[in-house]
């Protein structure tokens, strides 16, 4: 493997290795992407996401010695080199920083995709001021990543941030009983995701509508929206100040497509004071400063 001398590192690429693409910045010293390209992600192909990151990096430069940090789903087991907890299930049991190593000839840095998100957004973002940064992405599903002093928090068992997979606190109204896909009930995520938002909206309304559309529907002043939204907000205030009472983070920064709920910071904010354990609630909550771009931009920072 060729490997390179991180004192002269200026340049380095990151790749996000999503569910449906691969997408690769070039990222300079100062932050600032010097070039942007995004591949397919070829479906429970293993061998073929090795490839498509492979040319995902030939064309994002020439450089044989820049070393490369990717966010994927999921981590890597700290009982063996393996993939474990990733919805992109063909990663699960493959030692995936050894292959792309070997594959790419190159040094390759590995962290989970929020934990990207976090450190993308502590290192030059909407948290770059805060000594603890809590970063959060609600999407499709929902992941977490701690970043102290500008350092990423990854912990023995290597899930640190990984809030989604708490139970959800008891909350009036909530009837309880979803199924996770880690074979729990009632995880932080069968709720506050992205999917878990339509399934409440669904279970009253009878409609299947994604968070963005009702989101929507709660701007032009559809009450049932609203209603569900309220409800919504309540229990991410809930789920956030389980996180707040551990942790105490300066900023809490939230990602992902439920991220763009414009109504969400301050409604969740003005709620924490109910469950929080203290008479003042100092955690600021913001909506991440790069937006799409945090994964990869972090998974470019994880080398110094």
């Amino acid at each position: 493997m060729k490997c390179c001398d991180l004192k002269q590192v200026s340049n380095r690429i990151g790749i996000d290795l999503g569910g449906t693409k691969i997408e690769g910045v070039l990222l300079d010293s100062a932050g600032e992407i010097r070039r942007r390209e995004r591949l397919p992600t070829p479906q429970e192909n293993y061998p073929g996401i090795l490839d498509t990151i492979s040319a995902l990096t030939a064309l994002l430069t020439n450089d044989k010695h820049l070393p490369i940090g990717i966010g994927t789903p999921g981590s890597v087991s700290p009982l063996s080199p393996v993939m474990r907890n990733s919805n992109s299930t063909c990663l699960n049991g493959k030692h995936l920083l050894g292959d792309l190593e070997q594959h790419l000839d190159r040094a390759v840095r590995l962290a989970n995709d929020a934990n990207c998100f976090a450190l993308s957004e502590a290192s030059d973002g909407a948290g770059k001021d805060s000594p603890v940064v809590f970063g959060v992405i609600i999407g499709t599903g929902v992941g977490g990543g701690i970043v102290v002093n500008g350092k990423l928090v990854q912990g023995p068992s290597g899930i640190s941030g990984e809030w989604g997979h708490n139970t959800m606190p008891e909350l009036e109204d909530l009837k309880r009983g979803r199924e996770c896909f880690c074979g729990r009930l009632d995880c932080v995520e069968t709720w506050i995701s992205g999917p878990g938002l339509a399934k409440t909206y669904a279970t009253h309304s009878r409609k299947t509508l994604s968070a963005l559309e009702i989101a929507a529907l709660d701007v032009s002043g559809e009450s049932m929206a609203r209603q569900v939204l309220d409800g919504y907000f309540e229990q991410l205030a809930g789920a956030l100040a389980g996180v707040i009472n551990i942790l105490d983070p300066d900023t809490i920064v939230l990602g992902g497509g439920v991220s763009n709920i414009g109504r969400l910071y301050q409604e969740v904010h003005s709620r924490l004071g109910k469950y929080v354990f203290s008479d003042h609630v100092g955690t600021r909550i913001v909506k991440a400063q790069h937006g799409d771009s945090s994964g990869v931009r972090g998974a470019a920072w994880l080398w110094p």
